[in-house]
């Protein structure tokens, strides 16, 4: 299994990269030389969101199984980030029709499509998280993290990378908790306010 596993899991990963890291920098970039604060908005929810994927890639580094968990619950948070607001959906509708509009529009549909795939292929490795002792299929998500590791973080303790990620967790967990019972009462889907 494995074999034919290793090649979809690092291309899952460099997909990863390229839509969920450099697109959105190059949208985010771009939307604050073009002025449209309704973009810049919405990619800040999103950066705040995908935060998850990042905090995933340190949980991953020494092998910790609660990885998977976040992993599946970014690719679940990111395309409702990226919809649910009511007042940002009908701002970016009303833009004027440009290269802009279109690059963000087209983002976020392969975001959604890309995320919610993911999410689809990825409920058959929740098993990774509940297991007792990770099989080799598991293992093999935790190669791209570990390379990750060895070109950024080359003489970190994995055990201390993964104490990050769960720092980052915590701090992830008291703000969505926080966004749910607070902030999402008093404004509800209205992003312009927050």
């Amino acid at each position: 299994m494995e074999m034919w596993l290793r090649p979809l899991v690092w291309t899952d990963y460099r997909l990863a990269v390229l839509f969920t890291v450099i697109m959105p920098i190059i949208l985010l970039i771009w939307s604050l030389i073009a002025k449209s604060q309704a973009i810049q908005k919405l990619l800040i929810i999103y950066w705040r969101v995908a935060s998850l994927l990042m905090i995933t890639v340190y949980l991953m580094i020494p092998g910790w199984k609660i990885g998977f968990l976040t992993g599946l619950s970014a690719r679940i948070l990111i395309p409702i980030s990226l919809w649910f607001w009511i007042d940002l959906n009908e701002e970016i509708r009303d833009l004027p029709y440009g290269p802009l509009k279109i690059a963000l529009t087209s983002w976020r549909w392969a975001v959604t499509v890309y995320t919610t795939l993911g999410a689809i292929a990825n409920m058959y490795f929740v098993s990774c998280f509940i297991a007792p002792k990770l099989s080799a299929s598991c293992q093999v998500w935790l190669e791209p993290p570990l390379r990750y590791k060895d070109i950024f973080h080359a003489n970190s303790a994995p055990e201390f990378l993964g104490f990050l990620g769960i720092l980052g967790l915590v701090f992830y967990g008291l703000y969505f908790i926080y966004f749910v019972c607070v902030t999402l009462g008093r404004q509800g889907r209205s992003a312009l306010d927050n």
